[in-house]
């Protein structure tokens, strides 16, 4: 097969949406191409998990609904999930051993949205284990390769996912966000992705890494591919505790991001050639210390300067707690993981060690066979500071540090500010391997990210460059919104997507 996509000839899910109503094309047949390409690309090793009968059985269910008139804008559209999300049919192993085999009897509620709607899923997407991780790396079945240069990593904790969308097989899929993990990837590929405010998106059927974090979102190529899959997402949900009932006092049900993204782009389109003018760009001073490479800060300058052009004000603020977040995550997410982990003990289900002496070496070797080095690591953080002499000393005092946090962004929106803007990552994707002989360095590059997860708030990434030895490597523009803001940094971002060309370039896969 050749490099070319097999969605090449449509530019937005809009355009595939016009295709399928028109029997230009249909769902079986999109279908079968994209299964088609990822078996060309499955050197990239972009799925843990596909099944052609099943995705062709549901795309002849989409063509059946379209032919009935009762199409949803997303009906037929092929999409791909992270493997963090229980399927009915397709396997959920979170990238673990621990899970290699399990198949869930019930969906999780992202993945029933995306089925009410009549999408068909081509299969369960590569990531990090337990989505631990910022390269991909982690993953018990080997890593995701970047489409843009296969010697360096997609991001992680999503890169499975970010990878489909930048290889062509899929124009969009599902991935989770604990402390940057749709943002990072959809930056080292050259996709958008977004995470929405937390609660806003049932984690009901997600596998919890750290649940006062997680939050699902979605990834495609531009804002306003995501306003669409977003919004069929983003709904109250009973059976998730977190799950929030009014965003702002308007009922969270789907209609809520599609209409604030419709309303901010009446506003801008009646500013004429100037549509930006009156929105304030806070730009972090502590986002563009020494520790940033040049060519990502001079690809987010050119990006800020674009948005100037458009009318927008650049406000220089400051949130002085940025450093903060790494140890203040890297306490309370590995805690909560901790807990979520404990479930897996080797008796109800998950790998089960064969020889074992009693139910306590039996759980501590089925443990240590199935769990990576990451997750490890990461579950004896947690256990230590939620132990006894250690839990006030650390796991209270990240949560205090945590309410700063938050603290600092509710003042920089409150006088300064209406959108906040930065770069996603320090660098560009490192090579494959890079940090193997330190295991830490991927933290300290979330330091853009994690105050954002801490905080709640939601956050997008968008393409704006690229860098490297060899200028292959995308670089992406980081944009915070306010609480249950959406669809208004969605709007604002499809803006800048509408007079830069970034997020139409597809790389040349070898």
């Amino acid at each position: 097969m050749s490099n070319t996509s097999f969605h090449s000839s449509f530019s937005s899910l809009a355009d595939m949406r016009k295709a399928l109503d028109s029997k230009q094309v249909s769902a079986t047949e999109l279908a079968q191409q994209a299964l088609d390409r990822a078996e060309a690309l499955k050197h990239l090793n972009i799925f843990l998990h596909i099944d052609p009968e099943l995705s062709l059985q549901q795309a002849k269910q989409a063509d059946q609904r379209i032919a009935e008139g009762k199409q949803h804008f997303l009906t037929g559209i092929p999409v791909a999930h992270k493997d963090v999300f229980v399927t009915r049919d397709w396997r959920t192993t979170a990238a673990s051993k621990m899970l290699e085999n399990y198949t869930s009897p019930f969906d999780a509620a992202v993945v029933e949205h995306f089925n009410n709607a009549g999408t068909v899923n081509i299969g369960k997407l590569n990531c990090d284990e337990f989505a631990m991780g910022s390269g991909n790396e982690n993953s018990a079945f080997g890593p995701c390769l970047n489409p843009w240069d296969t010697t360096a990593v997609p991001g992680g904790s999503s890169g499975g996912s970010t990878a489909a969308v930048a290889a062509g097989i899929v124009l969009a899929a599902t991935g989770t966000d604990t402390g940057g993990s749709v943002r990072q990837p959809s930056a080292l590929c050259g996709v958008s992705g977004i995470k929405p405010t937390y609660g806003t998106v049932s984690r009901f059927g997600m596998i919890a890494y750290g649940s006062s974090l997680d939050q699902a979102g979605p990834i495609s190529r531009s804002a306003h591919d995501l306003v669409e899959l977003l919004d069929v997402i983003s709904a109250f949900d009973e059976r998730d505790s977190t799950s929030i009932e009014a965003c702002d006092g308007i009922p969270n049900r789907q209609g809520r991001v599609k209409q604030a993204y419709l309303d901010t782009q009446a506003k801008l389109n009646a500013q004429g050639s100037l549509p930006l003018k009156g929105l304030r760009i806070g730009v972090p001073k502590e986002f563009f210390g020494p520790g940033l490479a040049e060519d990502v800060a001079r690809s987010v300058e050119a990006a800020l300067q674009e948005y100037e052009k458009l009318g927008a004000e650049r406000v220089e603020i400051s949130l002085p707690r940025t450093e903060l977040s790494i140890p203040a995550y890297y306490v309370l997410a590995p805690a909560e993981a901790s807990s979520n982990l404990s479930r897996y003990d080797g008796v109800r289900y998950g790998h089960r060690a064969n020889s074992y002496k009693g139910l306590e070496e039996m759980t501590s070797r089925s443990r240590a066979e199935a769990f990576g080095p990451e997750v490890q690591r990461r579950i004896m953080i947690g256990t230590y500071v939620l132990s006894q002499g250690y839990y006030d000393a650390y796991y209270l005092q990240a949560q205090r540090i945590r309410r700063l946090i938050a603290n600092d962004f509710q003042a920089a929106f409150t006088s300064q500010c209406d959108v906040i803007m930065g770069p996603v990552t320090p660098t560009v994707a490192k090579n494959i391997g890079e940090n193997r002989n330190d295991p830490t360095a991927d933290w300290l590059a979330d330091i853009f990210t994690l105050g954002v997860s801490l905080a709640g708030l939601p956050a997008m990434s968008i393409p704006c460059g690229f860098g490297g030895a060899n200028n292959n490597r995308p670089i992406g523009l980081q944009i915070i919104g306010n609480y249950f803001n959406e669809g208004k940094i969605l709007a604002i971002a499809d803006r800048f997507q509408q007079n830069t060309d970034w997020h139409t370039r597809q790389p040349e896969i070898k």
